[in-house]
């Protein structure tokens, strides 16, 4: 699979099996800090350890320490439910956190299992947690998924109250329109809850367990798309009442009141933005639950994508500005240091300046002070005349004694630096995979909009598993190569690029093998790396050796972790 380096708090979360528009789950989550969920059936409630009812596989025999494919080391399981077990490892050829679900192959769910991971992985879609792995070995069958340190489920957002508007309408938009993609691609959920929808650091919201959480439990449905929108109207519902849309309690959530059915939310919590509130209910719509006022229901993520875009736009609250102290004088900046400051209310005596120098001794002082002026302006403009005739002296001796070097040599100006073509590029592999060969192209393009980038690696700023990436570019003969410009898309941290020449483009050529022309390291989108003495060369390799951290980057397809990407290189000679 794709190298990535974040990981997913994705755990198969352990409610019943039955879609939201039957009965509500009763999975919870047993805390923010180790955020995953546990198994809340009722033989594990009881005490049994998760024990399997008969006639279903029995889960692996598994401990914390064990490898699988002697790279995915098992750290704790995190759920045992129906034959299969969910655990948080550690993939030690990457040094990440990665989470595994591992059944028995002979399981009857196996099959579909690989089939919907796979299928999953294909999509590629970063507002999804993503399948790193889907293998079958040794009798078992496991499927490694990313692991996000850093979200947070929306069980846990809810549970000190209701989300703000601006909160749940960023929410509701974009896990409807990551449903859509699924959709278009012929992917379901069949199990979005509160446990299944995260919000990363960045405020980005993800979505764990795509067609997973279903096929480990043997869950489908004749209407997939209405099954994930009503699913979506009710994670709405939720983020809006902190309440849960039906009457059971789910999710550490209170259900509606019995017998009362279906009601809108503005209904049941005063404040709640009602353009939102109408929107949950087109979701929800159930049986005639819809009141008549509301517009015709939406039954495909596709629908509900367009009725978020016809509502006006909620914008986020305008930040709380906190003016700042009254400024407060001290009796040291009023002139009256050592002095008692006056009492509040009370006529502030100002201090009578002093007479001038009217006396005989001032008038004394004052001309002696004029004489002193007049003496110095004498004395200086003496000099000044004095030098500007020995500087006229100079320029006749220098005019007389001149030769005709300046001809001959010159006058060491610095001859002006020209660009450099590009005529091709190639990524240079120094050791792994490659990042995106097709995309090189892009970094000479002329756009700054396009560009090639680096995968995400989870340490960093240096890069721990490889030596650098980079590409080596093709100047289409030998060139002097004076400096090199780079365009970069993230900043922070640093970035540590370093200049090469070599002799061929082909990644089989060690870098030891290769003269260094430079480096430079930057917390900024730009380097320019200089050539203290240009050297002649057809092929210039940018290496990176360091870059910095930054969030996931929907518009570049990118996760968040230690990455870079170039979107402009110019050369000089």
């Amino acid at each position: 699979m794709a190298e990535r380096s974040t990981a997913a708090v994705d755990v198969a979360d352990n409610s019943g099996d039955e879609p939201l528009t039957a009965q509500a789950d009763q999975s919870t989550a047993d805390g923010v800090a180790q955020n995953r969920e546990r198994d809340t059936d009722n033989n594990e409630a009881q005490g049994s350890g998760g024990t399997e009812s008969p006639g279903k596989a029995s889960p692996p025999e598994l401990h914390s320490g064990h490898k699988l494919a002697r790279r995915y080391r098992l750290e704790e399981c995190v759920t045992r439910l129906d034959g299969f077990s969910s655990w948080r490892a550690v993939d030690e050829k990457l040094r990440r956190a990665v989470g595994v679900h591992i059944l028995p192959a002979d399981h009857s769910r196996a099959r579909s299992v690989l089939a919907a991971a796979r299928s999953s992985a294909l999509l590629g879609d970063p507002r999804f947690v993503q399948v790193l792995d889907a293998v079958e070995e040794n009798d078992l069958v496991y499927v490694v998924h990313e692991w996000l340190p850093d979200a947070t489920e929306l069980t846990t957002l809810l549970a000190p109250g209701p989300l703000e508007p601006h909160d749940a309408y960023q929410m509701v938009s974009q896990i409807a329109a990551a449903m859509a993609a699924a959709h278009r691609e012929g992917l379901a959920h069949l199990r979005l809850n509160p446990n299944a929808v995260l919000r990363t650091s960045s405020g980005q919201w993800r979505i764990r367990g795509l067609a997973v959480n279903a096929a480990l439990r043997g869950i489908t449905s004749d209407t997939p798309q209405r099954t994930d929108t009503e699913a979506i109207g009710a994670l709405l519902y939720a983020g809006l009442t902190q309440r849960w849309p039906y009457e059971s309690d789910a999710y550490g959530l209170s259900g509606l009141p019995k017998d009362v059915g279906l009601i809108a939310p503005d209904q049941v919590r005063a404040g709640v933005h009602r353009g939102l509130s109408e929107l949950s209910m087109r979701a929800l719509v159930n049986d005639g639950a819809t009141a008549s006022r509301h517009e015709s229901a939406c039954t495909t993520p596709e629908e509900l994508v367009k009725a978020i875009g016809e509502m006006p736009r909620i914008r986020p609250p305008e930040p709380a500005f906190t003016a700042p102290p009254e400024y407060q004088r001290t009796t040291y900046q009023q002139g009256t240091y050592g002095r008692p400051a006056p009492h509040p209310g009370a006529t502030q005596v100002l201090a009578t300046p002093p007479p001038p120098l009217q006396s005989r001794t001032g008038r004394a002082l004052k001309w002696a002070v004029s004489a002193l002026l007049i003496a110095a302006l004498g004395l200086g403009s003496w000099q000044l005349a004095d030098a500007l005739m020995d500087q006229g002296n100079k320029s006749d001796d220098t005019n007389q004694t001149q030769t005709t070097d300046d001809n001959d040599k010159g006058s060491d100006k610095t001859k002006p630096a020209k660009p450099l073509g590009i005529e091709g590029a190639q990524e240079y592999v120094a050791e792994g995979d490659a990042q995106h060969p097709g995309d090189v192209g892009l970094t000479y393009d002329g756009s700054a909009t396009t560009g090639w980038r680096t995968n995400s690696y989870n340490d960093g700023p240096e890069i721990v598993i490889k030596p650098g990436v980079g590409i080596v570019y093709d100047l289409g003969s030998t060139q002097e190569v004076s400096a090199a410009t780079l365009s970069l898309r993230y900043g922070g941290n640093h970035t540590t690029v370093k200049l090469y020449a070599t002799d061929t483009p082909d990644s089989s050529t060690p870098l030891s093998s290769m003269k260094e022309l430079g480096k430079v390291t930057t917390s900024g989108t730009s380097a320019r790396i200089t050539v203290d003495k240009p050297v002649k060369s057809r092929y210039v390799l940018v290496w990176l050796t360091a870059m910095p951290y930054s969030g996931a980057d929907s518009a570049n397809y990118s996760q968040a972790g230690y990455k870079q990407a170039i979107t402009n290189v110019k050369f000089t000679g």
